[in-house]
């Protein structure tokens, strides 16, 4: 039941995006502000971001149940003031609420799992994960679409309120664990700066190369704020009784390891990831409204994948083979999808989706399996936290970068095709027109535009397989320490850092 409430919670966090995006247009059309469109996704991002490693600690310090019921609360509080907004200023305020909110689901559920379920049963726990992200992903699109056209955009935020209301009542009345109450004072100043230089990062990030140039003072005075505020708080955290970030897990040489291949995963995932419906709307002809069912194999293959190797996890008490071999498929992955071009049929890029999801599922719940199982029971939070931190940072340096190197050679190509002056206008308000204009467009404009985006996704995805080397080299050097909960094994250096073995809260 306790894992039937977290499945509700997770299904929250990750559908809500998925939902909201498909109703954009809409609202948009109804509240105006397309100047301000980006910032109803950005504020969410940034709110969350920021939030994710504070709410691991609060979860640490007083108590996972309490800090978890508070995030969902937030985030219904949120949800409901979205779906009530009256102008585009209130919806992106309302967003960060929702996005605060937010921050605290994942890491809770994450969390609570690490208190409730040794690390050497939790991988038979890891497809059910993975198949909340299936439906969130998939079901999200058609789901928003269908709010949307019968039921108007505001349900859109609405529909989170009776999912919520079920998980926290689930969450009350069958979640105990043992309740603290810590002594110590919350690192303010720490929360501060950390919150700063992740804000930095995010913006940095969002706005480089599509509001300013790299280059521009307002890019570059983000990137030396970041840095700046991200070195006090290193710091003050060596300072303070009870950090909010403690240095002292990145000692341990597998939790530094898996934080960077976690990093890098989100990099080349959510890059990779952004481009696919694109590529098979714009140059495979595919319906806009159907963009979720375009990601089934993917899907499948991460799923179907994660359940293997949850199983084999839980009876071996294995891991750092799918990580190595994880890092490797997706490489593979990544590598078939930049062979695609105008030529390319459904079937075909389907089975290199599936590649693509198998290395994924290698990775999504394997990665946090071993960063809980490298810190000390006190810091699961934290721990759970900074690697969710460290995926969603990465994932937002993915899509910028590699969102840059798109719309380059998007760029470039249209100009190589129809001249410089006639190139540069039809590409000049960005790399991504609207699918539903392509039949609009004279053939020979529509033709380059194909071959443009196909020539821009095989850039993505070559440069994501070369990052993904990166991961694939790092996961040869993690060590393959006991999971806490299974058989006794002698004690390595590289788990001194683990806690022993505990027994899981009663439930």
């Amino acid at each position: 039941m306790v894992l039937f409430a977290l499945m509700i919670t997770m299904l929250l966090a990750m559908l809500d995006n998925m939902i909201v995006g498909t109703a954009m247009p809409t609202i948009v059309g109804e509240l105006g502000g397309m100047e301000h469109l980006s910032w109803v996704v950005t504020a969410y991002t940034l709110a969350t971001a920021a939030s994710t490693p504070i709410w691991g600690k609060l979860g640490d310090m007083y108590g996972r149940k309490g800090v978890f019921l508070t995030s969902i609360v937030l985030f219904l509080i949120g949800s409901a003031l979205s779906g009530m907004a009256q102008d585009m200023g209130q919806l992106i305020a309302f967003r960060a609420v929702q996005g605060l909110g937010a921050g605290g689901l994942m890491v809770g559920v994450m969390a609570i799992m690490g208190d409730l379920i040794p690390p050497r049963e939790r991988g038979k726990y890891q497809g059910m994960m993975a198949g909340v992200m299936a439906v969130a992903m998939v079901g999200g699109p058609l789901v928003g679409g269908t709010i949307t056209d019968h039921l108007g955009w505001r349900w859109t935020f609405y529909i989170n309120l009776p999912l919520g209301a079920v998980a926290l009542i689930m969450v009350t009345a069958v979640l105990h664990l043992p309740k603290k109450r810590s002594q110590a004072r919350i690192d303010y100043i720490g929360s501060a700066l950390l919150t700063i230089g992740i804000t930095a990062l995010v913006l940095l990030t969002t706005w480089g190369g599509t509001e300013y140039d790299w280059t521009s003072p307002q890019i570059l005075g983000l990137g030396a704020g970041g840095v700046i505020a991200l070195v006090l708080f290193v710091l003050v955290e060596r300072k303070v009784s009870e950090p909010v970030l403690p240095l002292r897990i990145f000692r341990n040489g597998n939790f530094s390891l898996i934080t960077v291949i976690g990093f890098l995963v989100g990099f080349v995932m959510f890059g990779s990831m952004t481009f696919l419906p694109l590529f098979q709307q714009t140059v495979q002809g595919a319906s806009a409204t159907n963009s979720g069912l375009l990601l089934l194999p993917l899907m499948g293959g991460l799923l179907v994948v994660s359940l293997i190797a949850g199983r084999v996890t839980t009876q071996t008490g294995k891991y750092k083979f799918f990580v190595v071999g994880g890092s490797a498929v997706l490489t593979i992955g990544l590598a078939l999808l930049s062979l695609m071009d105008t030529e390319t049929t459904r079937l075909t890029s389907s089975l290199y989706m599936v590649v693509l999801g198998a290395g994924m599922g290698f990775l999504m719940q394997t990665t946090m399996l071993i960063a809980q199982n490298s810190v000390e029971m006190r810091d699961m939070g934290v721990g759970s936290s900074s690697a969710t931190l460290f995926r969603t940072i990465g994932g937002s340096f993915g899509v910028a970068i590699l969102g840059a190197i798109f719309t380059n050679q998007v760029k470039s190509t249209m100009v190589e095709r129809l001249g410089a002056a006639a190139g540069a206008k039809i590409s000049g308000g960005g790399a991504q027109m609207d699918p539903k204009r392509l039949p609009e467009l004279p053939p020979v404009v529509r033709d380059a535009y194909a071959h443009a985006v196909a020539n821009g996704s095989h850039q993505v995805f070559l440069w994501g397989a070369a990052i993904s080397i990166i991961g694939f080299a790092a996961a040869w050097f993690l060590k393959e320490v006991p999971l806490r909960g299974g058989p006794s094994a002698p004690k390595s250096d590289e788990g001194a850092g683990a806690a022993p073995v505990a027994e899981p809260a009663a439930v």
